[in-house]
Protein backbone atom coordinates (compact mmCIF):
# COMPACT_ATOMS: atom_id res chain seq x y z
CA UNK A 1 0.00 0.00 0.00
CA UNK A 2 1.47 3.77 -0.77
CA UNK A 3 3.05 5.29 2.16
CA UNK A 4 0.80 8.33 1.75
CA UNK A 5 -2.97 6.02 2.29
CA UNK A 6 -3.51 5.83 5.31
CA UNK A 7 -5.94 3.60 7.53
CA UNK A 8 -6.64 4.01 11.31
CA UNK A 9 -8.27 0.43 12.74
CA UNK A 10 -8.27 -0.56 16.00
CA UNK A 11 -10.03 2.63 17.84
CA UNK A 12 -13.50 1.54 17.38
CA UNK A 13 -14.93 4.41 15.59
CA UNK A 14 -17.34 4.20 12.78
CA UNK A 15 -16.05 3.49 9.06
CA UNK A 16 -17.23 6.28 6.31
CA UNK A 17 -16.31 3.91 3.43
CA UNK A 18 -16.63 5.06 -0.12
CA UNK A 19 -15.83 2.35 -3.18
CA UNK A 20 -16.32 2.54 -6.64
CA UNK A 21 -17.33 0.57 -9.98
CA UNK A 22 -14.34 -0.16 -12.51
CA UNK A 23 -13.56 3.45 -14.46
CA UNK A 24 -16.81 4.72 -12.53
CA UNK A 25 -18.77 2.50 -14.98
CA UNK A 26 -22.33 2.30 -13.24
CA UNK A 27 -22.52 -1.39 -13.20
CA UNK A 28 -25.08 -1.48 -10.80
CA UNK A 29 -27.26 0.76 -12.71
CA UNK A 30 -30.17 -1.56 -12.49
CA UNK A 31 -32.47 -2.67 -9.62
CA UNK A 32 -31.41 -6.11 -9.66
CA UNK A 33 -28.17 -5.71 -9.81
CA UNK A 34 -28.50 -3.19 -6.37
CA UNK A 35 -30.46 -5.91 -4.68
CA UNK A 36 -27.68 -8.37 -5.33
CA UNK A 37 -25.58 -5.75 -3.77
CA UNK A 38 -27.76 -4.95 -0.69
CA UNK A 39 -28.31 -9.00 -0.04
CA UNK A 40 -24.72 -9.82 -0.03
CA UNK A 41 -24.46 -6.70 2.26
CA UNK A 42 -26.21 -7.89 4.74
CA UNK A 43 -25.17 -11.13 4.87
CA UNK A 44 -21.48 -10.39 4.97
CA UNK A 45 -22.12 -8.39 8.05
CA UNK A 46 -23.96 -11.24 10.03
CA UNK A 47 -20.70 -13.02 8.67
CA UNK A 48 -18.46 -10.79 9.93
CA UNK A 49 -19.99 -9.07 12.65
CA UNK A 50 -19.62 -5.38 11.89
CA UNK A 51 -22.62 -3.02 12.82
CA UNK A 52 -24.31 -1.19 9.75
CA UNK A 53 -24.81 2.16 10.51
CA UNK A 54 -26.04 3.32 7.21
CA UNK A 55 -25.78 2.74 3.24
CA UNK A 56 -26.52 3.86 0.01
CA UNK A 57 -25.99 1.80 -3.51
CA UNK A 58 -25.54 4.09 -6.47
CA UNK A 59 -25.00 3.66 -9.78
CA UNK A 60 -21.45 3.56 -10.27
CA UNK A 61 -20.40 3.86 -6.51
CA UNK A 62 -21.48 3.37 -2.94
CA UNK A 63 -20.68 4.71 0.67
CA UNK A 64 -21.26 2.56 3.75
CA UNK A 65 -21.11 3.48 7.26
CA UNK A 66 -19.63 0.72 9.50
CA UNK A 67 -18.15 -0.15 12.44
CA UNK A 68 -15.15 -2.33 12.55
CA UNK A 69 -15.83 -6.61 12.25
CA UNK A 70 -15.00 -8.73 15.68
CA UNK A 71 -12.73 -10.16 13.40
CA UNK A 72 -10.43 -8.24 10.65
CA UNK A 73 -10.91 -4.38 9.33
CA UNK A 74 -12.76 -2.85 7.09
CA UNK A 75 -10.53 -3.89 4.12
CA UNK A 76 -11.43 -7.30 4.60
CA UNK A 77 -14.87 -6.60 4.84
CA UNK A 78 -14.99 -4.84 1.64
CA UNK A 79 -12.75 -7.85 0.21
CA UNK A 80 -15.07 -9.81 0.91
CA UNK A 81 -18.02 -7.89 0.01
CA UNK A 82 -16.78 -6.83 -3.27
CA UNK A 83 -15.33 -9.93 -4.75
CA UNK A 84 -18.68 -12.04 -3.99
CA UNK A 85 -20.89 -9.24 -5.20
CA UNK A 86 -18.98 -9.14 -8.38
CA UNK A 87 -18.70 -13.16 -8.81
CA UNK A 88 -22.53 -13.24 -8.25
CA UNK A 89 -23.22 -10.14 -10.87
CA UNK A 90 -21.19 -12.31 -13.37
CA UNK A 91 -22.53 -15.14 -13.02
CA UNK A 92 -25.98 -14.05 -13.24
CA UNK A 93 -25.05 -12.52 -16.45
CA UNK A 94 -23.55 -15.45 -17.75
CA UNK A 95 -26.52 -18.27 -16.86
CA UNK A 96 -28.25 -16.35 -20.11
CA UNK A 97 -31.32 -16.61 -17.48
CA UNK A 98 -34.62 -14.32 -17.70
CA UNK A 99 -33.20 -11.92 -15.00
CA UNK A 100 -29.92 -11.33 -16.61
CA UNK A 101 -28.81 -8.10 -15.85
CA UNK A 102 -27.58 -6.32 -18.28
CA UNK A 103 -24.36 -4.77 -17.64
CA UNK A 104 -22.72 -1.11 -19.44
CA UNK A 105 -19.66 -2.22 -20.55
CA UNK A 106 -21.43 -5.24 -22.52
CA UNK A 107 -23.41 -2.77 -24.66
CA UNK A 108 -20.22 -0.84 -25.18
CA UNK A 109 -18.84 -3.99 -26.14
CA UNK A 110 -15.37 -3.65 -24.66
CA UNK A 111 -13.88 -6.00 -22.19
CA UNK A 112 -13.55 -5.49 -18.89
CA UNK A 113 -11.08 -5.68 -16.63
CA UNK A 114 -12.16 -5.52 -12.96
CA UNK A 115 -15.96 -5.09 -11.31
CA UNK A 116 -14.11 -2.28 -9.19
CA UNK A 117 -11.60 0.15 -8.44
CA UNK A 118 -8.72 -1.45 -6.30
CA UNK A 119 -8.84 1.26 -3.93
CA UNK A 120 -11.16 2.97 -1.11
CA UNK A 121 -11.89 6.05 0.41
CA UNK A 122 -12.07 5.54 4.05
CA UNK A 123 -12.72 8.32 6.97
CA UNK A 124 -12.61 7.75 10.89
CA UNK A 125 -16.52 9.12 12.48
CA UNK A 126 -15.84 9.56 15.93
CA UNK A 127 -18.79 12.15 16.81
CA UNK A 128 -22.46 11.76 16.73
CA UNK A 129 -22.38 15.35 14.80
CA UNK A 130 -20.16 13.71 12.43
CA UNK A 131 -21.99 10.48 12.02
CA UNK A 132 -25.16 12.75 10.92
CA UNK A 133 -23.00 14.98 8.43
CA UNK A 134 -21.98 11.62 6.87
CA UNK A 135 -25.79 10.02 6.84
CA UNK A 136 -26.59 12.75 5.19
CA UNK A 137 -24.30 13.12 2.94
CA UNK A 138 -25.06 9.74 1.71
CA UNK A 139 -28.52 9.93 1.49
CA UNK A 140 -28.89 12.85 -0.21
CA UNK A 141 -26.88 11.44 -3.31
CA UNK A 142 -29.76 9.98 -4.88
CA UNK A 143 -31.32 13.48 -4.84
CA UNK A 144 -28.17 15.42 -5.76
CA UNK A 145 -27.54 13.05 -8.84
CA UNK A 146 -31.17 13.51 -9.82
CA UNK A 147 -32.42 10.02 -9.58
CA UNK A 148 -35.13 10.26 -7.11
CA UNK A 149 -36.87 13.54 -5.83
CA UNK A 150 -36.85 12.56 -2.24
CA UNK A 151 -34.51 10.05 -0.58
CA UNK A 152 -37.17 8.25 0.63
CA UNK A 153 -37.91 6.91 -2.87
CA UNK A 154 -34.73 5.02 -3.22
CA UNK A 155 -34.33 1.90 -2.36
CA UNK A 156 -30.88 0.98 -2.00
CA UNK A 157 -30.14 3.19 1.12
CA UNK A 158 -30.84 3.36 4.49
CA UNK A 159 -33.08 6.61 5.12
CA UNK A 160 -35.96 4.88 5.75
CA UNK A 161 -34.79 3.41 8.16
CA UNK A 162 -33.83 6.18 10.47
CA UNK A 163 -36.74 8.82 8.91
CA UNK A 164 -39.29 6.90 7.00
CA UNK A 165 -40.12 4.73 9.75
CA UNK A 166 -39.74 1.58 8.32
CA UNK A 167 -37.14 -1.24 7.73
CA UNK A 168 -35.39 -1.25 4.67
CA UNK A 169 -33.88 -3.56 2.82
CA UNK A 170 -30.94 -4.26 4.74
CA UNK A 171 -31.34 -4.17 8.90
CA UNK A 172 -29.54 -0.74 10.13
CA UNK A 173 -27.27 -1.27 13.73
CA UNK A 174 -28.57 0.49 16.60
CA UNK A 175 -25.38 3.13 17.40
CA UNK A 176 -23.50 2.18 20.71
Amino acid sequence: MPAELKRFYGKGHLHFITFSCYRRLPLLKTAPARDVFVKELSKIRDEMGFRLAGYVVMPEHVHLLISEPKQGTPSTVLQRLKLRVSRKLRKRRRSGSANQLRLPFEEAREPLRAFWQARFYDFNVYTSGKKKEKLNYMHANPVVRGLVAHPKDWRWSSWTSYWGGEVGMVRIDAAE
